[in-house]
């Protein structure tokens, strides 16, 4: 039988009210009440009916986290800064992987408002917003991650990837490089979208260069791999002298794929830029060159966005953008 507030007080010697203040409002009993509370809790193994609790204060103390790719570390660094962000709040995060899936979005954001959660933070699949708006106008404010919400009636925190694309491509053209292949997908993501018109707008910018498109199903290691595969293929007079992937991942199954069929040197037969600059882009067996996006900052600035939302609800939608930098290494010539 589950132990009741009731059996806490009558086993600590307090009313069911001091209990309660204790669990909610401990400012407002003694500490020498409070720890003898505390210590009937432990003994008797009490946990509080939290459903209970929202049902009365009409919100959660945790926050929705809906992301692209949690196998992806760019996501996974996000979680970690808004989980650590969230803990300084007293908030708990409830994380969930979307796998690029419209349906499996749907269900994660049922699933967070049945919860009654504190607000959620989301990087959409798709430019469809409605089920967001629903939320936010029914009282749970929503943040968009790595999506820019201009226009929206949003809070956002996001790259700016057209800036990143065309850092990529610029860097590629200055070392000479004129032939590039764009490896990412799928195209129905914004971020994809974004980072391509940046490549091609840098391109258009420089006499010679190039974009060509390898589009992928996927956003992971092996859907690089078959890309490179793709590209391996390719007659050698005819094939790019560059690849920039839209994520690191892509572009370590890339420099994989070259380097394990021999089929191209790395950067000297193609020179190859990631995107995200993940831990694992400095280690790999060339190291990556990378565009680096601020991840422990984006996740930290959408619970500051969510927590400033909640305590004013009125305020108008805030968008941050952070502009992304190029890190130079071996894939593209540069000191690993």
């Amino acid at each position: 039988m589950a132990v009741s507030m009731r059996d806490v007080a009558a086993a600590a010697s307090v009313s069911v009210g001091t209990v309660s203040n204790v669990l909610n409002n401990p400012d407002k009993v003694a500490p020498a009440t409070v720890e003898r509370v505390h210590k009937a809790i432990r003994r008797l193994g009490f946990v509080r009916n939290d459903a209970a609790r929202q049902l009365r204060a009409g919100r959660s103390r945790c926050i929705g986290l809906a992301v692209l790719d949690v196998g992806n570390p760019f996501f996974t660094d996000i979680a970690r800064a808004a989980e650590e962000r969230a803990a300084e709040n007293s908030l708990t995060v409830l994380l969930g992987t979307t796998d690029e899936d419209p349906e499996r979005e749907r269900l994660y954001l049922d699933t967070f408002d049945e919860l009654r959660v504190y607000g959620m933070l989301v990087s959409p699949v798709g430019d469809d917003l409605t089920r967001l708006e629903q939320m936010q106008s029914r009282g749970t404010p929503v943040v968009l991650v790595d999506r820019d919400g201009t226009g929206t009636p949003f809070s956002s925190v996001a790259v700016d990837d057209v800036a990143g694309g065309a850092i990529a491509v610029h860097h590629l053209a200055e070392i000479g490089r004129r032939h590039i292949a764009f490896v990412g997908g799928p195209s129905t993501l914004r971020q994809i979208r974004d980072r391509l018109d940046g490549a091609r707008g840098a391109a258009s910018a420089h006499a010679g260069v190039t974009v060509e498109v390898i589009e992928t199903a996927g956003s992971d290691v092996a859907a690089g791999r078959s890309a490179a595969e793709r590209l391996a293929r390719i007659h050698v007079g005819r094939r790019p002298d560059a690849v920039f992937c839209a994520n690191d991942l892509l572009a370590l199954g890339v420099v994989q794929e070259l380097v394990l069929r021999s089929a191209a040197a790395v950067p000297e037969d193609i020179a190859i830029v990631g995107y995200d600059d993940i831990d694992f882009a400095a280690s790999a067996v060339v190291p990556l060159t990378s565009v680096r996006q601020p991840r422990a900052t984006i996740g930290a600035a959408a619970v500051d966005l969510l927590t400033a939302t909640v305590d004013d609800p009125g305020r108008a939608p805030e968008h941050l953008h952070f502009q992304p930098v190029l890190v130079p290494r071996v894939s593209t010539g540069g000191v690993g």
